[in-house]
């Protein structure tokens, strides 16, 4: 995740929106195939210092204007001409980041999978294991305990899939030029921006530079990803107290442990989600502060989100991966959950949790 987000991938998708916009501008005639493939050439081979860029990019205001000034000055005659040929910088920033957003999500996407998919197999094994179920932290009546991990597990799914559906709908190309009218481009701006988005693996649509609705989508959907995630290492932690006992995280060689005390056996991959989980409201707040754009293109709203979008994404990767551990080497002590259900004096009756556990099996599981 890292990586998707690193400047290199940036620049790299900023250059891969010029290849892109040359192809689809010279594939509706509005330059030659020789001077598209001489600027997809350029861009190809340009090498580009981050460092360099970014310093320059801070004078600018924007990545656009000194990226396309150094690739300019590589080329030459209609080439350096065509370059560029209305798009705007936020045309750029907008792409990248969609880009950027389409590689994070799968990532994501394979890692809620793995806790879903072990978390479904323990639920089912103990869909019929009485065990004390707790409201308001006290204990309260009988439950099956696999209801508690299959409903945890149902969350994040659904979380999943929320997230899927925005990225999906909203991880549009940006082509709209300086005001959003596709100026300069003869009338075929729509088709253009198509072939774009089927050269970068982004849906098409029309120019959205002031309607933020759909970044955001992306944003909160990540945010409840993280809280789902979040639920899931809440029980796993309530559960591993010493005088629980229910459930433990894996026991892995240098996790966990305790610099003073060596006895203990820290929830240390349930830490990481629940600061996930404690970080990323604010960072989607900050993204819904910055929905009011004015008119046609904003100042400061949109700049902001990059970087709150690629700290979610990071916050979401490191979540789900813990808890990916977590879930797949889940220890579950039956005594504990015998002991203490025995300790409440509530008898067995589970009710329905078995059914209920099939049923959410039936409605989530692939």
């Amino acid at each position: 995740m890292i990586e998707i987000f690193s400047d290199r991938a940036t620049i790299r998708h900023a250059l891969a929106f010029e290849r892109a916009l040359s192809r689809a501008t010279a594939a509706e005639g509005l330059i030659a195939m020789e001077t598209a493939e001489a600027i997809s050439a350029a861009s190809s081979a340009h090498e580009i210092d981050p460092t360099e860029l970014a310093e320059e990019a801070t004078l600018a205001g924007t990545l656009a204007i000194p990226l396309v000034k150094r690739l300019r000055a590589s080329l030459s005659g209609d080439a350096a001409e065509a370059l560029h040929r209305g798009a705007t910088s936020q045309d750029i920033a907008d792409t990248v980041l969609m880009r950027q957003c389409v590689a994070g999500t799968q990532l994501l996407l394979g890692d809620a999978r793995r806790v879903c998919t072990a978390l479904y197999e323990v639920a089912e094994r103990h869909a019929g294991t009485p065990a004390i179920g707790r409201t308001l932290l006290q204990d309260a009546a009988p439950v099956g305990f696999g209801l508690r991990l299959s409903q945890a597990a149902a969350g994040i799914d659904s979380a999943a899939r929320r997230l899927h559906a925005e990225v999906a709908a909203n991880a549009k190309i940006q082509l709209g030029g300086a005001a959003g009218t596709r100026a300069g481009l003869d009338g075929k701006g729509a088709a253009i921006a198509a072939r774009m988005a089927d050269d970068l693996g982004l849906a098409a649509g029309a120019p959205w530079h002031a309607r933020r609705e759909g970044v955001v989508g992306i944003a909160a959907a990540i945010g409840i990803l993280i809280g789902a995630l979040g639920k899931f290492a809440r029980d796993v932690s309530l559960l591993a107290q010493n005088a629980v006992g229910e459930a433990r995280e894996p026991a892995i060689a240098g996790r966990g442990g305790s610099s003073a005390m060596a006895h203990k056996r820290n929830p240390a991959g349930c830490q990481v989600a629940l600061s996930a989980a404690t970080r990323a409201p604010g960072l989607v707040a900050a993204m819904l502060g910055g929905l009011p754009q004015e008119e046609e293109r904003g100042l400061g709203g949109w700049q902001a989100e990059a970087p709150a979008l690629a700290d979610l994404f990071l916050l979401a990767a490191g979540c789900a991966s813990a808890m990916a551990t977590v879930a797949e080497g889940l220890e579950i002590d039956k005594a504990a959950v015998a002991r203490n259900l025995k300790a409440a004096g509530v008898g067995t009756d589970i009710g329905e949790s078995v059914a209920i556990v099939a049923e959410i099996l039936t409605h989530h599981r692939d």
